[in-house]
């Protein structure tokens, strides 16, 4: 029981430290974007660059928030049987998505940097070492994922929960709204559970954090997020936005000098 309550709360850690990596590697971009000229102009200033940068400042708010959420949960849960019970499924969908996301962002990252990303004299090398470290330790992404229904399973009162919390954000977004009861339709079918685990835990965390971004940022960025994951408008890389998102708006939120 020991071991269990440790790797509760480190299994917080794994998902700060991916919040972390993520943000640190958006700076980096940013200010190597900022300063560094090609094609007679900053990359900041390039439309495709700008939508690379916008779609990694995404990533880095949707982690932000939700990281802090869980962590505001594990504070609640001492006087707060119902936080308790949310924070034990929120971190383990925390560390699944942040960390399988990790890895990507910070690639996408280090490319913005071209080849002096990747020699040793710049600190995205050591990043991207990092990366995928948090999401295989404390439970790697199988073991996370049936851990998600294990706790849907040990205690009746968690999912409804977990959507209550979600549902905080409906009524501003129709993706998030679709999205909701998609995901709701998804247990009603309890076949093939732990085949679809990973699915599940995936829209669970995006739900969570769109939910989030609803509450707690800018229709600008909220919008967008919820747009290109939830529905689907995006491609199957970063820097994949439509042509409708408030790229300006995104970026100044994540450094306000742009």
């Amino acid at each position: 029981s020991t071991i269990i309550e440790m790797v509760h709360h480190t299994r917080l850690d794994c998902t700060q430290a991916a919040a972390g990596l993520v943000r640190q590697s958006l700076t980096q971009a940013l200010h190597h974007s900022m300063h560094r000229k090609a094609f007679g102009k900053l990359l900041i200033h390039q439309p495709l660059m700008r939508n690379v940068l916008a779609d990694i400042s995404l990533e880095s708010e949707a982690m932000t928030a939700m990281v802090f959420r869980i962590a505001a949960l594990y504070d609640d849960s001492k006087d707060n049987t119902e936080a308790a019970i949310l924070a034990r499924l929120a971190v383990a969908v925390g560390k699944y998505w942040s960390n399988k996301r990790v890895p990507t962002v910070v690639a996408e990252a280090m490319e913005c940097h071209g080849g002096a990303g990747y020699v040793e004299e710049s600190v995205m090398p050591r990043l991207y070492r990092e990366a995928p470290l948090n999401g295989i330790w404390e439970g790697s992404g199988n073991v996370i994922c049936l851990d998600v229904l294990r706790a849907i399973h040990k205690e009746p009162a968690t999912l409804e929960l977990m959507f209550a919390e979600i549902e905080r954000g409906k009524g501003q977004d129709p993706y998030l709204d679709r999205g909701i009861e998609l995901l709701k339709k998804e247990f009603t079918d309890e076949n093939n559970l732990e085949h679809r685990a990973r699915r599940i835990t995936e829209q669970l965390a995006l739900l969570f954090q769109a939910s989030l971004l609803v509450q707690h940022t800018p229709p600008a960025v909220f919008h967008s997020f919820c747009r290109s994951r939830l529905e689907g408008d995006w491609g199957n890389s970063l820097g994949t936005l439509d042509s409708g998102v408030d790229v300006a708006a995104i970026l100044t939120r994540a450094h306000p000098e742009l």
